[in-house]
């Protein structure tokens, strides 16, 4: 396997990487809620493409599969925005209790799946213009994954735009850095709190939706992704857009690296104990947030 091929595999697994903690980036730094049932967001939106597919398939064609993604962020932002309203807004401040309790959703939603669509794996027809490859310098480039890629940008892009461009991501970047002042100016915390936790859900939706180009899914999708967004989330640094994007790129290059002449359990093993390495002389991460508060 020459570098070329190395990188782009590295990319594209830190697109999908950078997919799946993008929303669990934003939900984390706000609230500093452990959340365990982020991995099911992202089998909401693959099932919510599993079930779009079969009602708009046969009237669109491909088309559906645009659709489904914004179904896929709707979906994955109401449950997303039901639990905040149920369980999350009791558990601020309560970092154990929150695992514990997400755990337990994250259970309660994969039994959920199970009796609604079954135990076994289902599959997604890829749209028929993704298929095929393009070769550039001898690298053999699938066009689901470069399509994953381009939609990874998009949503970075629209990100960036909400939390620097506009009102509510400036008030959502005040909550952040510093909420009980950001209080005392009268920012409506709460508020901020259940729309931006409905945002992050329904950006794992998306990751979910992308994640259906790649193989079958279940109802365990999820729990294949939740220890590696962890990684990228606490490696790059809680809240910090530039750090995600960071340590996705680190831990997706790292393990395809790795995986040449072994197996993708010993390479995930590897960057594991790396950046447990890293963040024993750097427990902030790559790109710490500095406010007065957190000083």
């Amino acid at each position: 396997m020459d570098i070329l091929t190395i990188l782009f595999n590295g990319l594209s697994l830190s697109s999908i990487l950078l997919l799946a903690a993008l929303g669990l980036a934003i939900t984390f730094g706000l609230m500093g809620i452990i959340n365990m049932a982020h991995g099911e967001f992202i089998m909401v939106g693959a099932y919510t493409t599993y079930v779009v597919q079969g009602i708009l398939m046969p009237a669109l064609g491909d088309g559906y599969f645009f659709c489904s993604i914004l179904l896929s962020f709707l979906a994955a932002a109401a449950f997303g925005m039901l639990l905040e309203v149920t369980v999350i807004r009791r558990l601020y401040g309560r970092p154990t209790d929150s695992l514990l309790a997400t755990w337990g959703v994250s259970l309660v939603l994969q039994q959920l799946a199970r009796s609604i669509f079954g135990a076994p794996n289902v599959n997604v027809v890829a749209p028929s213009f993704l298929g095929g490859s393009l070769t550039l310098l001898g690298v053999s480039m699938s066009y689901k994954r470069l399509f994953i890629i381009g939609l990874v940008l998009l949503c970075l892009l629209a990100v960036w735009a909400f939390l620097y461009h506009t009102n509510f991501g400036r008030k959502t970047r005040a909550c952040i850095q510093n909420r009980d002042m950001a209080q005392c100016l009268g920012i409506r915390s709460k508020r901020i709190d259940c729309l931006t936790f409905a945002l992050g859900s329904g950006l794992a939706g998306i990751a979910g939706c992308a994640l259906t180009l790649l193989g079958s899914i279940g109802p365990t999708l999820g729990q294949n992704y939740i220890v590696d967004t962890f990684m990228v989330v606490v490696l790059g640094g809680v809240g910090k857009l530039i750090g995600s994007i960071s340590g996705a790129l680190i831990i997706g290059i790292a393990s395809t690296v790795f995986e040449v002449g072994s197996t993708a359990s010993i390479a995930k093993a590897a960057v594991l104990f790396l950046v447990i390495l890293f963040l024993q002389k750097k427990p902030q991460g790559l790109f710490a947030l500095r406010s007065r508060s957190l000083d």
